[in-house]
């Protein structure tokens, strides 16, 4: 698989970031300059289907690449406690699920979702999309097998994956937990509205 990857700085932490539905990894190279600027280390995991990689992104095969990733920073004397898994939006649901398997020392979840299922029952309320719908992601069912610290942002605009998903998610989770939902942000432009600096400042505590 094609990924991008900067080692850290002086033993930094390293960001697995694994990014949404829409695009590819070269739409997400402005959100992780700043994390390379403060000297973390950033995978940026592009997945099977996207971006010139051949396959067919399935539920099992996106986990199977989410392993994979870890796979290699182990082969690169990365261990689990300098490991921050970042999921973007479909991202989030293969980082709930690594994280509730033991990896990870952080998480990290950008406008997730509760289960693909109920993203889509709320996009098409007149359609047994529930039923219908063969990949699942279901996050709320994992997320309480998950004891690292995490944080979860989302846009109270955002169209695509309604804001009461990551509520709801952030609900159902273990603490150590925050929650920041920013009032005018949408589901591509969190970062214009602060999330760059609202992750390092939750980086810091735990990685100062």
């Amino acid at each position: 698989l094609l990924a991008w990857w900067k080692p850290p700085a002086d033993g930094r932490p390293v960001i697995v970031f694994f990014h949404g539905n829409g695009g590819h990894i070269g739409y997400r190279g402005s959100k992780v300059r700043g994390f390379l600027d403060r000297g973390y280390g950033v995978l940026l995991v592009a997945w099977r289907g996207y971006g010139g990689n051949e396959g067919k992104p399935t539920e099992a095969g996106l986990y199977a690449d989410g392993h994979g990733a870890l796979r290699f920073l182990d082969q690169q004397g990365i261990g689990k406690k300098k490991i921050v898994l970042y999921g973007e939006s479909l991202g989030s649901g293969v980082a709930v699920e690594l994280a509730s398997r033991g990896a990870g020392q952080i998480l990290v979840l950008e406008a997730p979702f509760t289960s693909l299922a109920a993203a889509a029952a709320d996009r098409f309320p007149l359609f047994p999309v529930r039923w219908l719908i063969r990949d699942r992601f279901d996050s709320q069912s994992k997320i309480g097998k998950v004891t690292l610290p995490l944080l979860i942002i989302h846009g109270e605009a955002d169209m695509v994956l309604p804001v009461s998903l990551g509520r709801a998610l952030l609900e159902k989770a273990n603490e150590p937990k925050k929650g920041v939902f920013i009032q005018k942000a949408g589901h591509n432009n969190l970062f214009d509205f602060g999330a760059g600096g609202i992750v390092l400042a939750f980086l810091d505590k735990e990685y100062p």
